[in-house]
Formats: C-alpha cells, sequence, structure tokens
C-alpha cells in the first residue's frame, strides 16, 4: 500500500510547476510564530500595511490574510470575554474616518466599494479601568447609536453613570436600551467661531466652553466628562495608520477596517499596560490576571483555523491516476 501511494505521487509531481510542487510536498506554507507576531505588533503600532510587508519581507496579500484571520478571532474573542463588566462610569464617543475615499467624493470615485465613505467607530469607555467595553463601526445615524447602546447594555453587570456628547442620536438609544435605569448626562461643547486664517486648511474652531445636561437618573455633575474616551481616540489614531488623517493609509476596504479595530481592541484590552494603571485594563476590570501578548493573539487564530487537508485539486489529479 505504501508503495502503491510513493508511486502516485511520484508520477504527479511531474504535472506540477515549482510553486506548487513545493506547496504539495511541504504542505501549505505557514508563516513562522516569530514573524506572525512581529506583524501584528506593527499593525498595532501604527505602520502601514505596506511598510509591514517589506519590514517582514512578506507579500502584502500575506499582511492583508492576517489581519483578516486576526480580526476576526480577535472580534470573537472580545464578544465572549468582555461580559459581565462591573463599572461606575461609561464615556462614549465617535470617531471619524473614511473608507476609500472622502464622503464628498465617493460619487466621482472610480469603483468605489461598498461602504465607501465617512466610517465612525463608536467606542465605549470604562473611565476607571480604561477598557474598551464595546465598539462598533459604521455610520452615524440612530441606527448605529441604538445598536451601540444594546451591545453595551449587554456588557454590563451594573447601573452606571453615562456620559455622551451632544449627539442626538444617543437621546433615543439610551432611553431604548436602558430605559430610566441609568444615570445619564450629556456634555455640550460651545464652539467659537473659526480663525480666518485657518480657512481652507484643516483647523478646528476653539472650544470656548461646556454645558452639562442632566438627561435620566441623578448624574454626579463631577464625573459628567468625555475627557478619558476622548483621550482614548487619541491612542487609536497612534496606533492605527489608517485613522491618520493627511495620509494614503486610509482604508480601502470597510471589512478590513472592522478587523483592524477589532484587533487593536483587544491588543488595549488585553496586551497594552496602561501607563497609570501599570497593567492591562482588562486586568484592571478583572476579567483576566495576566498581561497577555501577541504570541497569545496568534493562538486565538490558531484555534479558529480550519484543521489542514490535501488541497482538493491535487486530490483529483491523485484519483484520475491510480
Amino acid at each position: 500500500m505504501m508503495t502503491a501511494v510513493c508511486e502516485s505521487r511520484i508520477n504527479v509531481i511531474p504535472m506540477l510547476d515549482d510553486k506548487h510542487k513545493s506547496s504539495y510536498i511541504k504542505g501549505m506554507n505557514k508563516l513562522p510564530l516569530k514573524t506572525r507576531t512581529q506583524i501584528l505588533h506593527m499593525l498595532c503600532e501604527g505602520n502601514s500595511m505596506r511598510s509591514i510587508s517589506r519590514m517582514a519581507d512578506v507579500s502584502i496579500n500575506t499582511v492583508s490574510k492576517l489581519l483578516v484571520d486576526a480580526g476576526k478571532a480577535c472580534a470573537a474573542y472580545h464578544d465572549d470575554a468582555v461580559r459581565g463588566v462591573t463599572a461606575s462610569r461609561i464615556q462614549c464617543d465617535e470617531i471619524w474616518s473614511f473608507t476609500y475615499a472622502k464622503q464628498k467624493n465617493v460619487k466621482t470615485a472610480k469603483a468605489a466599494p461598498g461602504g465607501a465613505g465617512d466610517t465612525w467607530t463608536w467606542t465605549a469607555l470604562d473611565a476607571d479601568s480604561k477598557l474598551i467595553i464595546s465598539w462598533l463601526v459604521g455610520g452615524r445615524d440612530s441606527e448605529y447609536a441604538m445598536a451601540f447602546m444594546d451591545d453595551l447594555r449587554d456588557r454590563l453587570a451594573n447601573r452606571v453613570q453615562l456620559t455622551t456628547d451632544g449627539h442626538r442620536a444617543y437621546l433615543e438609544a439610551v432611553e431604548g436600551a436602558f430605559g430610566g435605569d441609568i444615570d445619564y448626562a450629556q456634555i455640550i461643547k460651545i464652539y467659537g467661531s473659526s480663525p480666518e486664517s485657518a480657512k481652507g486648511r484643516y483647523s478646528p474652531a476653539d472650544c470656548t466652553g461646556i454645558r452639562k445636561n442632566r438627561v435620566e437618573g441623578n448624574p454626579d455633575v463631577d464625573h459628567v466628562s468625555t475627557s478619558h474616551v476622548e483621550r482614548q481616540n487619541l491612542t487609536m489614531r497612534m496606533h492605527m495608520r489608517r485613522f491618520t488623517r493627511l495620509t494614503n493609509g486610509f482604508s480601502k476596504k470597510f471589512e478590513n477596517h472592522m478587523h483592524m479595530v477589532a484587533l487593536y481592541t483587544v491588543f488595549y484590552n488585553f496586551c497594552k499596560v496602561h501607563k497609570t494603571l501599570r497593567v492591562t485594563p482588562a486586568m484592571e476590570a478583572g476579567l483576566c490576571d495576566t498581561v497577555q501578548d501577541f504570541e497569545w493573539i496568534c493562538g486565538l487564530i490558531d484555534a479558529r483555523a480550519p484543521k489542514p487537508g490535501r488541497p482538493k485539486t491535487y486530490a483529483k489529479k491523485i484519483k484520475a491516476l491510480k
């Protein structure tokens, strides 16, 4: 039986080119663990995908494929692990980016894919543990606001104080998700007129004041703030190249944008030691007791990967020769 199998392999190999011959003999190629952790680390430290492909000496398609696998694994892990969170103060905000082209240019863009245009990432942050409890990528309308708040509610274990900005979509979304079982306030920022010298340039107007509005329950006015989640917005822009303004590193596909946010969220919650806390946000929130690393993330990817098997095309050729 062994002889027959060996003879059939020998007969098949000459029919294949060098690339497929190597794959057939050695099995499906898989990057070494060290290279995969290096790529994931660079993705979470603000490198562009093409710069990563050059530094790691791999194809851009390899980097993209690893990002997709990591995004799916991290999204599934976050969905399962970040549950029953005990928190006191939650801050929510949305951060802007775009996919393929800015919204004003989508109509004239060539072959714009689905999801092109403005892309908003909603985040809910525990002000004490700095844990990203919930995130959502999509539009900025009421439908996304309701989905975001419903997800946040399902992850909390107790009544919390919630602070958002003055975005109107939050009002209906918070009421629909929490009803009266929340202490909710909005912080309204008052902006002055834009300086004349800033016309035609990226320069936002100065914030001249704030107003705190109680919406539901009895929120503590001293803790009505979005400062922590806005600082987290800066961290996101620094750690993900596709969020950096005025570059060509923006997302070309909406799905890849979501995968990167999923990877970053798990990295931030479970791997990155917060400078002030001196532990990871997940450790501070009681979700785990150790600092995780990128080898651990690779383990999440491998746990979801299908078991390797003989490629169907080769199996058919072997069968035909027997």
